[in-house]
Protein backbone atom coordinates (compact mmCIF):
# COMPACT_ATOMS: atom_id res chain seq x y z
CA UNK A 1 0.00 0.00 0.00
CA UNK A 2 2.93 2.26 0.51
CA UNK A 3 4.05 1.69 -3.37
CA UNK A 4 0.70 2.24 -4.32
CA UNK A 5 0.25 5.73 -2.43
CA UNK A 6 3.68 6.87 -3.84
CA UNK A 7 2.67 5.82 -7.06
CA UNK A 8 -0.36 7.80 -7.30
CA UNK A 9 0.34 10.69 -5.14
CA UNK A 10 3.35 11.13 -7.68
CA UNK A 11 1.82 10.82 -10.62
CA UNK A 12 -1.30 13.34 -9.36
CA UNK A 13 1.50 15.60 -9.00
CA UNK A 14 2.31 15.60 -12.12
CA UNK A 15 -0.79 15.50 -14.26
CA UNK A 16 -0.82 18.33 -16.31
CA UNK A 17 -4.74 18.65 -17.07
CA UNK A 18 -8.56 17.41 -16.01
CA UNK A 19 -8.33 14.51 -18.25
CA UNK A 20 -5.49 13.57 -16.76
CA UNK A 21 -6.56 13.00 -13.61
CA UNK A 22 -9.63 11.59 -14.60
CA UNK A 23 -7.43 8.67 -16.00
CA UNK A 24 -5.58 8.66 -12.71
CA UNK A 25 -9.10 8.50 -10.75
CA UNK A 26 -10.38 5.56 -12.86
CA UNK A 27 -6.83 3.26 -12.24
CA UNK A 28 -6.58 3.98 -8.53
CA UNK A 29 -10.35 4.14 -7.70
CA UNK A 30 -12.61 2.90 -10.78
CA UNK A 31 -13.69 -0.22 -10.37
CA UNK A 32 -11.26 -2.03 -11.73
CA UNK A 33 -8.71 0.15 -9.87
CA UNK A 34 -5.73 -1.19 -8.16
CA UNK A 35 -6.89 0.22 -5.08
CA UNK A 36 -10.50 -1.28 -5.54
CA UNK A 37 -9.11 -4.39 -6.75
CA UNK A 38 -6.96 -4.67 -3.12
CA UNK A 39 -10.12 -4.01 -1.60
CA UNK A 40 -12.00 -6.98 -2.62
CA UNK A 41 -9.41 -9.43 -1.35
CA UNK A 42 -10.12 -8.56 1.88
CA UNK A 43 -13.06 -11.34 1.60
CA UNK A 44 -10.00 -13.55 1.65
CA UNK A 45 -8.30 -12.74 4.39
CA UNK A 46 -8.81 -13.91 8.15
CA UNK A 47 -10.38 -11.21 10.46
CA UNK A 48 -7.37 -10.55 12.05
CA UNK A 49 -5.55 -9.27 8.73
CA UNK A 50 -9.30 -7.89 7.97
CA UNK A 51 -8.69 -6.09 10.77
CA UNK A 52 -5.51 -4.08 9.83
CA UNK A 53 -5.73 -4.13 6.19
CA UNK A 54 -9.27 -3.03 5.89
CA UNK A 55 -8.87 0.83 7.93
CA UNK A 56 -5.56 1.43 5.96
CA UNK A 57 -7.16 0.72 2.37
CA UNK A 58 -9.94 2.83 3.23
CA UNK A 59 -7.12 5.61 4.38
CA UNK A 60 -5.07 4.97 1.34
CA UNK A 61 -8.44 5.19 -0.87
CA UNK A 62 -9.11 8.97 1.57
CA UNK A 63 -5.99 10.25 0.59
CA UNK A 64 -5.93 9.20 -3.22
CA UNK A 65 -9.40 10.86 -3.75
CA UNK A 66 -8.54 13.96 -1.51
CA UNK A 67 -5.51 14.30 -3.92
CA UNK A 68 -7.29 14.25 -6.67
CA UNK A 69 -9.70 16.79 -5.75
CA UNK A 70 -7.21 18.78 -4.75
CA UNK A 71 -5.38 18.69 -7.97
CA UNK A 72 -7.98 19.18 -10.15
CA UNK A 73 -8.88 22.20 -8.36
CA UNK A 74 -5.45 23.57 -8.60
CA UNK A 75 -5.49 22.92 -12.55
CA UNK A 76 -8.88 25.06 -12.30
CA UNK A 77 -7.20 27.71 -11.00
CA UNK A 78 -4.10 27.98 -12.91
CA UNK A 79 -6.42 27.58 -15.67
CA UNK A 80 -8.60 30.74 -14.74
CA UNK A 81 -5.53 32.97 -13.57
CA UNK A 82 -4.43 32.16 -16.71
CA UNK A 83 -7.37 33.65 -18.56
CA UNK A 84 -7.26 36.05 -16.46
CA UNK A 85 -3.69 37.47 -17.39
CA UNK A 86 -4.75 36.91 -20.77
CA UNK A 87 -8.46 38.44 -21.37
CA UNK A 88 -8.15 41.64 -18.80
CA UNK A 89 -10.21 44.48 -18.71
CA UNK A 90 -9.72 47.92 -17.69
CA UNK A 91 -12.74 48.99 -15.98
CA UNK A 92 -11.67 52.20 -15.46
CA UNK A 93 -11.76 52.54 -19.28
CA UNK A 94 -14.78 54.89 -20.75
CA UNK A 95 -17.97 52.85 -22.06
CA UNK A 96 -17.92 52.41 -25.92
CA UNK A 97 -20.31 55.29 -27.41
CA UNK A 98 -23.21 53.31 -28.36
CA UNK A 99 -24.61 54.21 -32.25
CA UNK A 100 -27.88 55.54 -32.02
CA UNK A 101 -30.24 55.60 -34.71
CA UNK A 102 -31.34 58.43 -36.43
CA UNK A 103 -34.55 59.56 -38.00
CA UNK A 104 -35.42 59.49 -41.36
CA UNK A 105 -35.38 62.79 -43.18
CA UNK A 106 -38.21 61.74 -44.90
CA UNK A 107 -40.36 61.21 -41.56
CA UNK A 108 -38.74 64.08 -40.02
CA UNK A 109 -39.67 66.37 -43.00
CA UNK A 110 -43.77 64.94 -42.55
CA UNK A 111 -43.70 66.35 -38.98
CA UNK A 112 -42.31 70.01 -39.97
CA UNK A 113 -45.20 69.60 -42.14
CA UNK A 114 -47.84 68.79 -40.05
CA UNK A 115 -46.71 71.17 -37.47
CA UNK A 116 -46.93 73.66 -39.49
CA UNK A 117 -50.52 73.13 -40.72
CA UNK A 118 -51.86 72.48 -37.34
CA UNK A 119 -50.83 75.44 -36.25
CA UNK A 120 -52.95 76.81 -39.46
CA UNK A 121 -55.96 74.88 -38.32
CA UNK A 122 -55.36 72.33 -40.70
CA UNK A 123 -56.49 68.29 -39.42
CA UNK A 124 -53.99 65.29 -40.77
CA UNK A 125 -55.79 62.94 -43.06
CA UNK A 126 -54.82 59.43 -43.90
CA UNK A 127 -55.98 56.76 -46.25
CA UNK A 128 -55.42 53.48 -48.00
CA UNK A 129 -52.69 53.18 -50.44
CA UNK A 130 -54.17 50.69 -52.84
CA UNK A 131 -57.50 52.55 -54.34
CA UNK A 132 -60.25 51.86 -56.43
CA UNK A 133 -60.39 53.44 -60.09
CA UNK A 134 -63.00 55.66 -58.81
CA UNK A 135 -61.33 57.38 -55.73
CA UNK A 136 -57.97 57.64 -57.85
CA UNK A 137 -59.95 58.81 -60.79
CA UNK A 138 -63.66 58.59 -61.79
CA UNK A 139 -64.21 61.14 -58.27
CA UNK A 140 -61.26 63.60 -59.26
CA UNK A 141 -62.82 64.38 -63.10
CA UNK A 142 -59.81 62.39 -64.45
CA UNK A 143 -61.10 61.43 -67.73
CA UNK A 144 -60.97 57.81 -69.14
CA UNK A 145 -58.32 59.02 -72.23
CA UNK A 146 -56.40 61.02 -69.43
CA UNK A 147 -52.16 60.20 -69.59
CA UNK A 148 -52.24 59.29 -65.97
CA UNK A 149 -54.60 56.18 -66.72
CA UNK A 150 -52.02 54.81 -69.13
CA UNK A 151 -50.31 51.51 -67.33
CA UNK A 152 -47.12 53.40 -68.34
CA UNK A 153 -47.86 55.76 -65.65
CA UNK A 154 -49.72 53.60 -63.17
CA UNK A 155 -49.22 50.21 -61.12
CA UNK A 156 -52.61 48.09 -61.41
CA UNK A 157 -53.21 45.47 -59.53
CA UNK A 158 -54.11 42.02 -61.18
CA UNK A 159 -58.09 40.74 -62.15
CA UNK A 160 -58.63 36.93 -62.43
CA UNK A 161 -59.75 36.15 -65.95
CA UNK A 162 -63.14 37.09 -67.01
CA UNK A 163 -63.44 40.09 -63.78
CA UNK A 164 -64.75 42.83 -65.82
CA UNK A 165 -64.53 45.36 -62.78
CA UNK A 166 -61.70 48.26 -63.10
CA UNK A 167 -58.93 47.03 -61.08
CA UNK A 168 -57.48 48.20 -58.38
CA UNK A 169 -54.45 50.79 -58.77
CA UNK A 170 -51.87 51.67 -56.20
CA UNK A 171 -52.62 55.57 -55.32
CA UNK A 172 -51.16 58.01 -57.59
CA UNK A 173 -51.71 60.87 -55.40
CA UNK A 174 -53.00 61.26 -52.04
CA UNK A 175 -56.22 63.12 -53.25
CA UNK A 176 -58.09 59.93 -52.52
CA UNK A 177 -58.03 60.69 -48.98
CA UNK A 178 -59.59 64.16 -49.70
CA UNK A 179 -62.93 62.77 -51.59
CA UNK A 180 -62.91 60.09 -48.57
CA UNK A 181 -62.52 62.48 -45.99
CA UNK A 182 -65.17 65.08 -47.46
CA UNK A 183 -67.60 62.07 -47.50
CA UNK A 184 -67.25 60.95 -44.23
CA UNK A 185 -66.90 64.68 -42.38
CA UNK A 186 -68.51 66.57 -45.38
CA UNK A 187 -68.12 70.70 -45.14
CA UNK A 188 -66.62 72.98 -44.15
CA UNK A 189 -63.00 71.00 -44.20
CA UNK A 190 -59.59 71.97 -43.33
CA UNK A 191 -57.18 68.59 -44.03
CA UNK A 192 -53.86 67.49 -45.45
CA UNK A 193 -52.89 63.99 -46.44
CA UNK A 194 -49.53 63.06 -45.96
CA UNK A 195 -48.58 59.39 -47.58
CA UNK A 196 -47.17 57.72 -50.13
CA UNK A 197 -47.78 57.07 -53.51
CA UNK A 198 -46.90 55.55 -56.18
CA UNK A 199 -46.03 55.91 -60.64
CA UNK A 200 -44.03 53.87 -63.28
CA UNK A 201 -41.08 56.37 -63.47
CA UNK A 202 -37.45 56.69 -61.95
CA UNK A 203 -34.62 59.12 -62.84
CA UNK A 204 -33.07 61.49 -60.37
CA UNK A 205 -35.96 63.23 -59.27
CA UNK A 206 -38.47 60.16 -60.06
CA UNK A 207 -39.23 57.08 -58.04
CA UNK A 208 -41.66 54.58 -58.49
CA UNK A 209 -42.72 55.32 -54.87
CA UNK A 210 -42.62 58.38 -53.34
CA UNK A 211 -44.23 60.74 -50.49
CA UNK A 212 -46.33 63.89 -50.96
CA UNK A 213 -48.71 65.83 -48.96
CA UNK A 214 -52.15 67.43 -50.52
CA UNK A 215 -54.25 70.02 -48.57
CA UNK A 216 -57.55 70.90 -48.69
CA UNK A 217 -59.94 73.92 -47.76
CA UNK A 218 -63.25 73.42 -48.16
CA UNK A 219 -65.83 76.79 -47.05
CA UNK A 220 -68.31 79.50 -48.05
CA UNK A 221 -66.15 82.20 -48.78
CA UNK A 222 -62.57 80.84 -49.43
CA UNK A 223 -60.63 82.20 -52.64
CA UNK A 224 -57.43 81.88 -54.16
CA UNK A 225 -56.48 84.36 -52.04
CA UNK A 226 -56.41 82.55 -49.44
CA UNK A 227 -54.90 79.56 -50.82
CA UNK A 228 -51.72 82.18 -51.66
CA UNK A 229 -51.63 83.11 -48.28
CA UNK A 230 -51.95 79.76 -46.62
CA UNK A 231 -48.39 78.93 -48.80
CA UNK A 232 -46.22 81.94 -48.20
CA UNK A 233 -47.16 81.20 -44.76
CA UNK A 234 -46.09 77.45 -44.86
CA UNK A 235 -43.37 77.84 -46.69
CA UNK A 236 -41.71 80.98 -44.92
CA UNK A 237 -42.47 78.34 -42.00
CA UNK A 238 -40.77 75.61 -44.04
CA UNK A 239 -37.75 77.46 -45.13
CA UNK A 240 -36.93 80.19 -41.95
CA UNK A 241 -37.02 82.90 -44.42
CA UNK A 242 -40.14 84.93 -46.08
CA UNK A 243 -40.74 83.48 -48.94
CA UNK A 244 -42.75 84.82 -52.35
CA UNK A 245 -44.58 82.81 -54.45
CA UNK A 246 -45.52 83.19 -58.32
CA UNK A 247 -48.65 81.41 -60.06
CA UNK A 248 -48.78 80.20 -63.40
CA UNK A 249 -52.11 79.50 -64.84
CA UNK A 250 -51.51 75.59 -65.19
CA UNK A 251 -54.37 72.24 -65.95
CA UNK A 252 -55.32 69.45 -63.46
CA UNK A 253 -58.94 68.08 -63.84
CA UNK A 254 -59.45 68.34 -60.14
CA UNK A 255 -58.92 71.94 -60.02
CA UNK A 256 -60.66 74.81 -61.70
CA UNK A 257 -58.67 77.39 -62.22
CA UNK A 258 -55.11 75.65 -61.77
CA UNK A 259 -52.00 76.57 -60.88
CA UNK A 260 -48.61 75.89 -60.83
CA UNK A 261 -46.77 77.55 -57.63
CA UNK A 262 -43.09 78.98 -58.35
CA UNK A 263 -40.87 80.63 -55.18
CA UNK A 264 -38.87 82.33 -54.92
CA UNK A 265 -35.12 81.56 -55.04
CA UNK A 266 -31.75 82.38 -56.01
CA UNK A 267 -28.64 80.36 -57.11
CA UNK A 268 -25.01 81.21 -55.14
CA UNK A 269 -21.98 79.48 -55.83
CA UNK A 270 -23.60 76.38 -56.90
CA UNK A 271 -26.09 76.45 -54.00
CA UNK A 272 -30.09 77.23 -54.01
CA UNK A 273 -31.15 79.92 -51.40
CA UNK A 274 -34.73 79.87 -51.10
CA UNK A 275 -36.33 83.02 -50.61
CA UNK A 276 -34.29 85.74 -52.28
CA UNK A 277 -32.97 86.28 -55.63
CA UNK A 278 -34.64 86.70 -58.58
CA UNK A 279 -35.46 83.19 -59.73
CA UNK A 280 -38.13 81.14 -59.36
CA UNK A 281 -38.81 77.37 -58.67
CA UNK A 282 -41.48 75.54 -59.04
CA UNK A 283 -42.73 73.18 -56.54
CA UNK A 284 -46.26 72.45 -56.47
CA UNK A 285 -49.51 72.42 -58.14
CA UNK A 286 -52.44 73.84 -57.05
CA UNK A 287 -56.17 75.42 -57.52
CA UNK A 288 -59.58 75.79 -56.64
CA UNK A 289 -61.89 72.41 -56.14
CA UNK A 290 -63.22 71.59 -59.39
CA UNK A 291 -67.48 71.84 -58.87
CA UNK A 292 -67.54 67.96 -59.94
CA UNK A 293 -64.77 66.82 -57.67
CA UNK A 294 -66.93 68.35 -54.94
CA UNK A 295 -70.23 66.73 -56.38
CA UNK A 296 -68.23 63.60 -56.44
CA UNK A 297 -67.66 63.84 -52.68
CA UNK A 298 -71.44 64.62 -51.89
CA UNK A 299 -70.89 68.05 -51.24
CA UNK A 300 -73.27 71.13 -52.93
CA UNK A 301 -70.80 73.22 -55.25
CA UNK A 302 -73.68 75.71 -55.53
CA UNK A 303 -72.77 76.51 -51.28
CA UNK A 304 -69.62 75.56 -51.00
CA UNK A 305 -65.75 76.31 -52.54
CA UNK A 306 -62.56 75.85 -51.68
CA UNK A 307 -58.68 75.25 -52.58
CA UNK A 308 -56.58 72.19 -52.86
CA UNK A 309 -52.97 71.81 -53.18
CA UNK A 310 -50.21 68.63 -53.38
CA UNK A 311 -46.67 69.02 -52.81
CA UNK A 312 -43.74 66.11 -52.91
CA UNK A 313 -42.43 65.63 -49.18
CA UNK A 314 -39.10 64.33 -50.85
CA UNK A 315 -38.77 67.32 -53.24
CA UNK A 316 -39.17 69.46 -50.39
CA UNK A 317 -37.14 67.99 -48.04
CA UNK A 318 -34.30 67.55 -50.65
CA UNK A 319 -34.60 71.66 -51.66
CA UNK A 320 -34.29 72.46 -47.35
CA UNK A 321 -31.30 69.83 -46.68
CA UNK A 322 -29.17 70.16 -49.59
CA UNK A 323 -29.62 66.03 -50.71
CA UNK A 324 -29.29 65.53 -54.56
CA UNK A 325 -30.37 62.55 -55.20
CA UNK A 326 -34.09 61.32 -54.63
CA UNK A 327 -32.90 57.66 -55.28
CA UNK A 328 -30.81 57.76 -52.00
CA UNK A 329 -33.91 58.78 -50.11
CA UNK A 330 -34.62 54.89 -50.50
CA UNK A 331 -31.08 53.23 -50.93
CA UNK A 332 -31.11 52.03 -47.34
CA UNK A 333 -27.39 53.25 -47.36
CA UNK A 334 -26.72 53.58 -43.22
CA UNK A 335 -23.56 56.09 -44.17
CA UNK A 336 -25.95 58.80 -45.98
CA UNK A 337 -28.92 58.18 -43.33
CA UNK A 338 -26.37 58.94 -40.54
CA UNK A 339 -25.37 62.29 -42.52
CA UNK A 340 -28.83 63.91 -43.79
CA UNK A 341 -30.57 61.83 -40.44
CA UNK A 342 -31.82 63.53 -37.37
CA UNK A 343 -31.53 62.93 -33.71
CA UNK A 344 -34.85 61.38 -32.65
CA UNK A 345 -34.63 64.51 -29.69
CA UNK A 346 -34.94 66.85 -32.73
CA UNK A 347 -38.74 67.03 -32.87
CA UNK A 348 -40.84 69.76 -34.94
CA UNK A 349 -42.45 72.19 -32.75
CA UNK A 350 -42.79 75.85 -34.27
CA UNK A 351 -41.82 77.57 -30.81
CA UNK A 352 -38.78 75.87 -31.29
CA UNK A 353 -38.06 75.94 -34.47
CA UNK A 354 -38.08 73.43 -36.97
Amino acid sequence: MDDLKSKYLSLIADAADESAIEDLRVQAVGKKGEISLKMRELGKMTPEERQVAGPALNALKDEINSALSAKKAALADAALDERLRSEWLDVTLPARDGRVGTIHPISQVTEEVSAIFADMGFAVAEGPQIESDWYNFDALNIPGHHPARAEMDTFYTHRAEGDDRPPHVLRTHTSPVQIRSMEAGGAPIRIICPGRVYRADYDQTHTPMFNQVEGLAIDKDISMANLKWTLEEFFSAYFGARVKTRFRASHFPFTEPSAEVDIQCSWVDGQLKVGEGDGWLEVLGSGMVHPKVLQAAKIDPDQWQGFAFGVGIDRIAMLKYGIPDLRAFFDSDLRWLRHYGFSALQVPTLHGGL
